[in-house]
């Protein structure tokens, strides 16, 4: 009886979320002037954005403070310096995507950790670990492909986009499971349905669209954007075993690399314009 209720509240619960998320993650696409990728910047932004970028902020300033107590905060200059150097030649390039970019404070600091990861909170506070650098053994193309990628995120506010989601799906679930009176158990597989049936295939999109969108920031900024090819070849050479794709929120890393060439033709000429304009002595 009980298991009844739970199936029938998920339909009606899914029945009224996923055409809106559906539009969210499908909605309002988007490319640069001047040509470049597709992708879609969501519409389900029911957080506002000094209050995303403000908590953003927060949280970063709490981590370096971690971090310089560790004393692993920008202890190495060049991997800093060369960090900072791609950031700056990526950054400009966002505001095709998003205008606002070019007000935010942003911010580039390296943290000296074996953790492979790199990432760009809401409102361009990055962050990139030096084993990212050191165990990818990563050259300057594939470095820009990686903080491009981050970049991207930001600038499609996808983590303004997840926080809006979540509050919707819990103010859902939380008030249908106050109303059915479901215990405790009920009530998270209730959630943990709704994440599955709605909130990973919605993060898929958002990891494909900020890996177009990283290869296009890298391309206009004179990186070859085929470097992201070669992270993540080198990424299945360390990451071991993946969860199904569609149990995780994050593509398969050979899907990655199908998405990334068959949008190669579209950022190739304009990494090859980049290119000229240097040579004519025009920064990219």
């Amino acid at each position: 009886m009980r298991c009844g209720r739970v199936a029938a509240l998920l339909a009606l619960t899914l029945g009224v979320a996923a055409p809106i998320l559906a539009s969210a993650a499908g909605a309002q696409q988007t490319a640069a002037a001047d040509s470049g990728v597709r992708v879609h910047k969501p519409r389900l932004l029911l957080v506002p954005e000094s209050v995303v970028n403000d908590s953003a902020a927060a949280q970063y300033v709490q981590l370096k403070s971690q971090a310089a107590a560790q004393r692993v905060l920008n202890t190495s200059e060049l991997p800093v310096r060369r960090v900072r150097a791609i950031a700056s030649r990526l950054i400009p390039q966002g505001a095709r995507f998003n205008g606002r970019s070019r007000d935010w404070p942003w911010e580039v600091n390296v943290i000296e950790a074996p953790t492979v990861n790199a990432f760009c909170m809401p409102g361009g506070k990055i962050i990139v670990y030096t084993g990212l650098i050191e165990r990818l053994q990563l050259s300057d193309d594939e470095l820009a492909a990686v903080v491009g990628h981050e970049i991207s995120h930001a600038l499609l506010e996808h983590g303004r986009a997840r926080m809006s989601e979540q509050l919707l799906s819990n103010v859902g679930v939380n008030l249908a499971a106050a109303y059915f009176g479901l215990s405790d158990v009920s009530t998270a597989a209730l959630g943990r349905s709704t994440q599955l049936a709605v909130s990973l295939p919605y993060s898929c999109g958002q990891e494909t669209d900020a890996d177009l969108v990283g290869i296009e920031l890298a391309a206009r900024a004179g990186f070859d954007p085929r470097g992201a090819v070669n992270v993540w070849r080198k990424m299945a050479t360390i990451g071991g075993s993946q969860p199904p794709q569609f149990l995780s929120t994050h593509p398969g890393h050979a899907t990655r690399i199908h998405e990334i060439e068959a949008n190669l033709p579209r950022v190739l000429p304009l990494y090859q314009a980049a290119v000229r304009s240097a040579g004519a002595g025009t920064r990219p």
